[in-house]
């Protein structure tokens, strides 16, 4: 098989020829992708991500996002309790031909984020409105359990890589409504405690997913993508944010700087560029900050727009040549467990 589609395509047509029954199909379609054999071109570099299949996945989220925006309007319209719940049900509903049947990509997406989203507001409406306001922690537990249950149900059921980030997600929300019930004040006065481990261990994860498909030819390598996207934020947020609310500085900019230099550093260990995007506005901070040290105050907003452009457009040009020369740093062992640097 090509690719997850051409597979599916193929388990589809067994089923309709009575070879094999559906359920058969659904256990094994995740077993034969991720076993499968990668053709020889397989570029680990290249980070690819099956996000459009074609110009049609963007005509239908576009659909998809005026409909269910405009639904949810007029459901709050006539009540705020049954906006969320409506929407989720139609997310489902929709996701049972673009996603079950059509295979649409980018539609799959959305309609996932839409379900997840609206059965979370959805619980935080029915138990905030239950519960006294100074509870408003325990809306967030009952909302991210709920949340997670529903995740893994549409994963169950639709298999969609986001479908596990998302799920991540809604754990986190849950760790978090403990620590304030715990400890009301501890997100905000010790925030890397809190949520760097969350970022952590949704890093863990994602690099199970890596390392479990190297060459990055099935659906696990979109899996990780988006499980790094989530775990980039919980990471870097919690440790640059409190430096860019200290007042400008020579020491704060150079402190975001050796921060990005670490984190430039780990995405091209483990080839993933979404640890970098999360801090590029940081990164903007900085430069600013040392630019106007030297005396360009009314233009150092656009000479540090420009300095992070540059450098997010040399890491692309020249992303393999330095992490062919990060990797040669690294012991055999660890290089063996890592995506492979693709060609020069």
């Amino acid at each position: 098989m090509k690719n997850d589609r051409d597979l599916s395509a193929g388990l589809a047509a067994a089923v309709r020829a009575g070879v094999i029954d559906q359920q058969t199909a659904r256990r094994l379609e995740p077993f034969l992708a991720t076993n499968a054999t990668p053709p020889d071109t397989a570029d680990p570099d290249d980070e690819k991500l099956r996000l459009v299949t074609g110009f049609n996945d963007i005509f239908v989220t576009i659909g998809l996002v005026m409909f269910l925006g405009a639904l949810s309007y007029l459901l709050l319209t006539v009540s705020e309790m049954l906006a969320a719940p409506v929407v989720a049900a139609a997310s489902w509903a929709l996701a049972e031909f673009f996603t079950r049947k059509r295979r649409l990509a980018l539609p799959s997406i959305a309609l996932l984020f839409s379900f997840v989203a609206s059965v979370f507001l959805a619980v935080m409406l029915v138990v905030s409105d239950a519960l006294p306001n100074d509870l408003s922690p325990g809306a967030m537990l009952a909302a991210g359990m709920v949340a997670a249950l529903g995740a893994y149900a549409h994963w169950m059921r639709f298999n969609v890589p986001v479908t596990v980030a998302a799920g991540a997600a809604a754990l986190a929300s849950i760790l978090l409504a403990l620590c304030q019930i715990v400890a009301p004040n501890l997100p905000a006065d010790y925030p890397i405690a809190v949520f760097v481990p969350m970022g952590l261990a949704v890093f863990a994860l994602a690099m199970w997913f890596d390392t479990s498909d190297l060459t990055r030819q099935t659906r696990r390598t979109d899996i990780a993508f988006w499980l790094h996207l989530l775990a980039a934020p919980l990471i870097v947020h919690p440790i640059l944010m409190p430096m860019m609310a200290d007042e400008a500085s020579l020491a704060s900019a150079i402190q975001v700087m050796i921060v990005f230099l670490v984190l430039a550093i780990v995405a091209l260990v483990v080839d993933r560029r979404a640890i970098l995007v999360s801090s590029l506005a940081y990164l903007a901070y900085a430069a600013g900050t040392l630019i106007t040290a030297v005396g360009l105050h009314s233009a150092s907003f656009a000479v540090s727009t420009l300095a992070v452009g540059a450098v997010v457009l040399m890491l692309s040009a020249a992303w393999r040549p330095l992490r062919r020369a990060v990797m040669a740093l690294l012991p055999a062992s660890l290089r063996a467990r890592l995506p492979a640097v693709g060609p020069a």
